[in-house]
């Protein structure tokens, strides 16, 4: 079978840092592309010149454009390749990634593939707690989903798509905050395939602060009761499997403060053994997250001791989460289709 072109997108605004080894990354794909693209979105660093020192294609729109959506877009009429590989300016690919990735795409039924993202640093609280919800959630939700035939999402820092059903689509979807879902779920809907590709590895730099976390966690909770309200109802009867996990989504946001608060309750409500209460609730969380967390490091060849350390740190990130999807939830499921607000629809970002 004739071997599939490649245009791998940049989009990147104000990452002078970052962008260099998320470029070499990409230089030293063992199948490298044809065409590298930076989007110098509005930045107000070095962006547009330490692109430009790494020999790659660098488009720099008039202004900013205001969301990643939009600058993938600005550079997807320059690409004329079989597919389109779109990388965060955060991260970096394994060696072999496109070649891991590509295969996938021999089955004419696939539109979009992403690999297994893990964080690229564990400095603070903030990074400790997401290397444990991606190391987590890679190696326990997605081979579930993908078992299923149906992935909840190809993450948008590095997916792959097909180019002409990209295009034909309208381009990256602009009409919620989070692109890379809004993709996966509308393909779907249409019979067509999202493939998820545990063994291509890519690391992604999340937020180091509150401050980002906050920020990120924020918008993606927004756009995934975006992609909600837009999506569930045909999903429902045209894709029932992601119709469930997309419910038992909701359920675990709003069963999360019972089962948080369940301590409390059987202690100071139903005068239940504080020491007892305490032991069944630790119990229960480890039991549901250790093994596959042992699981995890196995495969990905990490010190056991480092995991389980990190282990404490998730909490943390949980509350945030937990936090900002009740609040998407009662501002985009209610809210917004009562008209009383218009919903996120500013792109921050996360770090």
């Amino acid at each position: 079978m004739t071997q599939k072109t490649l245009t791998v997108i940049v989009p990147a605004h104000d990452e002078e840092d970052g962008l260099p080894a998320t470029l070499r990354s990409i230089q030293a794909q063992s199948i490298p592309p044809e065409k590298i693209i930076v989007v110098d979105d509005g930045s107000t660093d070095r962006t547009g010149e330490v692109a430009a020192a790494h020999g790659v294609t660098v488009l720099r729109p008039p202004r900013n454009l205001g969301s990643k959506a939009k600058a993938q877009n600005h550079a997807l009429p320059h690409c004329d390749t079989d597919l389109v590989l779109a990388v965060d300016a955060d991260t970096v690919l394994a060696p072999d990634y496109i070649e891991r990735v590509k295969p996938v795409f021999d089955d004419p039924a696939v539109d979009v593939a992403a690999g297994n993202v893990q964080t690229r640093f564990a400095r603070t609280p903030w990074e400790r707690g997401r290397s444990t919800e991606y190391l987590f959630g890679f190696h326990w939700h997605r081979p579930i989903q993908q078992l299923a035939n149906s992935p909840m999402v190809c993450s948008g820092c590095c997916s792959v798509f097909r180019r002409t059903t990209l295009t034909a689509f309208g381009g990256f979807p602009e009409r919620t905050i989070v692109e890379d879902m809004d993709f996966t779920w509308s393909r779907q809907l249409e019979g067509r395939k999202a493939v998820y590709v545990s063994d291509a590895m890519a690391w992604a730099a999340d937020p180091e602060t509150l401050t980002y976390l906050r920020k990120q966690v924020w918008r993606w909770m927004a756009g995934f009761m975006q992609n909600v309200r837009l999506h569930l109802p045909r999903l429902l009867t045209r894709k029932p499997m992601l119709a469930t996990w997309i419910i038992v989504a909701l359920l675990e946001i709003l069963l999360a403060p019972l089962w948080w608060a369940g301590p409390l309750i059987l202690t100071l409500g139903m005068h239940a053994p504080v020491t007892g209460t305490l032991a069944w609730w630790a119990g229960g969380e480890l039991l549901l997250t250790v093994p596959a967390l042992l699981y995890a490091a196995r495969r990905r060849r990490l010190p056991v001791h480092q995991v389980l350390f990190n282990l404490p740190f998730v909490y943390l990130n949980k509350a945030v989460n937990l936090y900002y999807a009740w609040k998407a939830l009662v501002i985009e499921l209610i809210m917004v289709p009562l008209h009383l607000s218009r919903g996120l629809l500013v792109y921050e970002k996360g770090r």
